[in-house]
């Protein structure tokens, strides 16, 4: 891509899917334990970028529930590609983000980049790349046009100051400052 074209950019906010076409297009998001999902049709020169966090648990009833909601992004993203003109049989995708961004709590990162593995193997698309898990968050930068993406890992939150330590009685008597 020559760098006197101007870049269309295209933030993805979580919950949304966004597709387009043409060199100057660049779709961006930041991401945790979410995942995205980049995928294009190179003949087609059209693709696409969903950006989910599957909610809840996965055990029994709730797992349906929960899958739903990546199932639906990426359901969205697949039925807006092939309106312009992409072909499935066609489709390139690329993972990102699942990374366990809190320690201590489940690790939903895991979940949604699992479920993801398993939603281009069960509809076939060919996985191609991506980078999923760890425990930082990144930014996501993916050009549809040519399948290029650019991911930038961003600073862990430093940790919590210490407490400061208790301050120091003082005693007047009977009765005691604090």
């Amino acid at each position: 891509m020559s760098d006197t074209i101007a870049r269309r950019r295209l933030h993805i906010i979580q919950g949304e899917a966004k597709w387009g076409s043409g060199e100057d297009l660049v779709l961006t998001t930041l991401l945790g334990s979410c995942v995205a999902a980049c995928l294009r049709d190179p003949v087609a020169g059209v693709g696409g970028m969903n950006h989910f966090l599957l909610p809840g648990g996965s055990e029994g009833a709730g797992k349906s529930r929960s899958e739903s909601y990546g199932l639906y992004l990426m359901e969205l993203l697949i039925n807006g590609l092939l309106k312009k003109g992409a072909r499935r049989e066609r489709f390139e995708a690329k993972l990102f983000g699942g990374a366990r961004t809190v320690d201590g709590l489940s690790d939903i990162g895991a979940k949604n980049a699992s479920f993801a593995k398993e939603f281009l193997r069960m509809e076939g698309i060919n996985h191609v790349g991506g980078d999923l898990g760890g425990q930082q968050g990144r930014r996501i930068e993916y050009w549809p046009h040519t399948g290029r993406a650019r991911q930038i890992f961003l600073e862990k939150s430093a940790a919590l100051p210490p407490p400061p330590p208790p301050r120091a009685q003082a005693s007047n008597g009977d009765l005691e400052l604090f």
